[in-house]
This record gives C-alpha cells, sequence and structure tokens, in this order.
C-alpha cells in the first residue's frame, strides 16, 4: 500500500470537537461531514483539501469525545492518512474500525512542514519526503490492523470475511 499526498499540519490536542464539531453530528454521512471537517481550525480546509492529502499533527490527536464521526469526516474529506505523534486511544480503535490510516512517526512530525509532498510506503513502514528529500520511519502497524485498514474498515472486513466462509 503505498499513497501519495500533500500535507495540512495541525498541532498537538487536536479533539473531536475540533475535527467535526458537535453541531455537526445529526447525522453520520460522511460527504456531509466531510463538508465541516476541521472548519474550527481551518474554514477552508474542506474546500482545499484533495483526494490522497495527509494531516500530519503533533500528540494526542483526537482526544476528547469518543465519537466515530472524527475520523468518519477526515476520511470523507479524502484524507489518505494521518501521521502524528501520538493518537487518543479511542480515536487510534475509531480509525482502523472506519478504515482511515493512522501512522505515529515522532521524527517526521519534527521535521515535515504544511504543503509538503509526501509518499508513505505502509508495508516498508516508511514515509518519504519528497519536498525535503528526507525518509522517516514509521512504527508499525500490526497485521490484523493493516487487514482492516485494506478492507475500508471494521464493517467490510467482516463481510468479507463471511462471504469467504459462505
Amino acid at each position: 500500500m503505498e499513497i501519495k499526498g500533500r500535507v495540512w499540519k495541525f498541532g498537538d490536542d487536536v479533539d473531536t470537537d475540533v475535527i467535526i464539531p458537535a453541531r455537526y453530528l445529526n447525522t453520520s454521512d460522511p460527504e456531509e461531514l466531510a463538508k465541516h471537517c476541521m472548519e474550527d481550525l481551518d474554514p477552508e480546509f474542506a474546500s482545499k483539501v484533495k483526494p490522497g492529502d495527509i494531516i500530519v499533527a503533533g500528540k494526542n490527536f483526537g482526544c476528547g469525545s469518543s465519537r466515530e464521526h472524527a475520523p468518519i469526516a477526515i476520511k470523507g474529506a479524502g484524507v489518505a492518512a494521518v501521521i502524528a505523534r501520538s493518537f487518543a486511544r479511542i480515536f487510534y480503535r475509531n480509525s482502523f474500525n472506519t478504515g482511515l490510516l493512522i501512522l505515529e512517526a515522532p521524527e517526521a512530525v519534527d521535521r515535515i512542514e504544511e504543503g509538503d509532498e509526501l509518499v508513505i510506503d505502509v508495508a516498508k513502514g516508511e514515509i518519504r519526503n519528497v519536498t525535503k528529500g528526507e525518509t522517516y520511519t514509521v512504527k508499525p502497524i500490526p497485521p490484523f490492523m493493516r487487514e482492516l485498514i485494506e478492507a475500508g474498515g471494521l464493517m467490510p472486513y467482516t463481510l468479507k470475511r463471511v462471504r469467504e466462509k459462505s
């Protein structure tokens, strides 16, 4: 699995209320949620983000409420991956369950800047910063979690497994 995209950079402690404000939680439609993704931090994010783009953030990304709407909004906006120094535990699990690729890479977070072009090779555990000509190591994703991402999340993964057994 290889991902290429442009970076959107955010700081530490980006909570789920900022990722998708509570006023929009009357739906779980990914397209509708995507229209409001990150709008309290960057009102133009949803209109400027392109499919395949990558969010890079500091520590404790996804803290706050345990809503699945947050990774759904990010994925719905077309973001291919989130790279952070660390993730809040419930956001970490919700991301894999909804099929959003997240990667812990502290060194990368320190070096990557907004607008940089990245190539992520999940199998190799590498992030290549094309803009700066640098390569960073990623904390490995357990095989089962990679399967969830490749399937598009827990529900598609489960449906696939049921069909295989039928």
